[in-house]
């Protein structure tokens, strides 16, 4: 691979991005891994982004950071830490990871808006990866981000057949996306679970145990107070949803997001071993779900190949759905199987859905893919990283649609996506795809 020494700083350009949020100073420093860029746009019109930033993924200065944007994306405040080990943290502890936005807008006396961000805390256990293992915990901001609560609040995670019989042993999940409100007003956030190394040991994180579960936020739009939140965990029962992996009689079913169709049922598409995208529905706002299977261009048709890989779906104010997927099932560019991150998650590809209202099993088409950004292969010196526009997230806000994303895990870049440029994946205008 390329040392590309001699183009930084100028490499943030590869991509051809619109915005510039964050570059670090240089590759290998404390902030040289920046990756699950979530972008919130609040009532007010203030852009706040949080990631996920350390020396390099999982390290022990892994840290949630905030940034803000007055001017629609144009720039941005320096970045500050909201959570991360503090010096009298055991060496190797208090990561903190993973963290996702909901914005409550009204929800503060004289119609003023509560952001809440929460995330994976670390607090001195590791049964898996110390970056997975952790509580729930929040902060919020009644700002607009520009403060963070002081104090801190944590929320239960339901047990179920995947976690340590040890109460006193946290969960090992995430949050990738932030999540949506359902037809019926509850914010729901899906969740990765991995099994605990009492249930699966030994096993890495791409082929271990793990089942999608669902975060449900009952009174967060409505409920000011911190202590009075209700934050349930669905499905109920000893597993979450399930895809068969390579290992006989195990799911690996990975990285939810959650959207709703016109009718009210919910679709829940999920990263998994089998080189293509999975879904399934919910006809009871995210309360029981059906079997998962392969998210295809329309019903019958040819399956969305996909590696192990973020694959967001997000729907647009207008009705649309967008998703971002690298359109190949590992075997692409070179690649090994759908876990060589290194050669098939890159290029990045967009397409949009578009609803059927009659269709019963799969009610959504997909257009041709579209390429939306490429690395070109050229890892940072140092590292073996090309991947692009891995988790990334969508802001749609007065007339702006908004493409946030990282770049090699390592350059936060934002890109507009007109209609125009959409149509060309659009099965209204182009088909459906292959």
């Amino acid at each position: 691979m390329s040392d590309t020494a001699q183009l930084l700083p100028e490499e943030w350009r590869r991509t051809k991005p619109d915005l510039l949020v964050y570059t670090p100073r240089a590759p290998g420093g404390p902030d040289s891994a920046n990756q699950h860029f979530n972008v919130v746009a609040t009532p007010a019109g203030t852009f706040v982004a949080t990631w996920t930033s350390g020396t390099h993924e999982s390290h022990p200065d892994q840290r949630v950071v905030w940034s803000r944007s007055t001017d629609h994306g144009r720039s941005w405040s320096a970045p500050q830490v909201l959570d991360g080990a503090q010096p009298d943290d055991p060496p190797g502890t208090g990561l903190a990871s993973w963290q996702f936005l909901i914005v409550a807008a009204g929800v503060l006396p004289q119609e003023g808006t509560r952001i809440w961000c929460f995330y994976n805390k670390n607090i001195g256990i590791d049964d898996a990866r110390t970056a997975d293992t952790g509580v729930l915990r929040s902060r919020y901001s009644d700002d607009d981000g520009v403060t963070w609560s002081e104090q801190t609040y944590d929320y239960p995670i339901a047990p179920n057949a995947l976690s340590n019989p040890d109460p006193a042993i946290p969960h090992t999940w995430i949050v990738y996306q932030n999540p949506g409100v359902t037809p019926q007003g509850h914010v729901l956030a899906g969740f990765t679970r991995w099994a605990s190394n009492a249930v699966d040991p030994g096993v890495g994180m791409f082929e271990r145990l793990s089942e999608v579960s669902f975060l449900r936020f009952e009174n967060i739009l409505t409920e000011p107070d911190p202590e009075k939140l209700i934050v349930t965990t669905w499905p109920k029962g000893p597993h979450g949803l399930c895809v068969p992996s390579p290992r006989p009689d195990i799911s690996v079913a990975q990285e939810p997001t959650v959207q709703a169709f016109s009718d009210g049922r919910l679709i829940c598409i999920m990263r998994n071993l089998r080189g293509r995208i999975y879904f399934a529905l919910s006809g009871d706002d995210g309360r029981t779900w059906d079997q998962p299977r392969p998210l295809c261009y329309q019903p019958g048709g040819d399956p969305l190949l996909h590696p192990m890989a973020p694959c967001p779906l997000y729907k647009l104010k207008d009705g649309r759905f967008l998703l971002v997927f690298y359109n190949n099932d590992g075997s692409g560019h070179g690649g090994i199987g759908p876990t060589d991150s290194a050669n098939v998650r890159n290029p990045a590809y967009l397409t949009i859905g578009r609803e059927i209202p009659s269709e019963k099993d799969q009610p959504i088409r997909f257009g041709p893919p579209k390429l939306f950004a490429s690395s070109d292969w050229v890892a940072l010196p140092g590292s073996s990283g090309t991947q692009v526009a891995s988790y990334c997230s969508l802001v749609e806000d007065r007339g702006d649609c908004i493409l946030f994303y990282p770049d090699r895990k390592h350059f936060l870049l934002g890109r507009y996506l007109t209609d125009e440029w959409l149509a060309d994946c659009d099965p209204a205008v182009k088909g459906a795809g292959k």
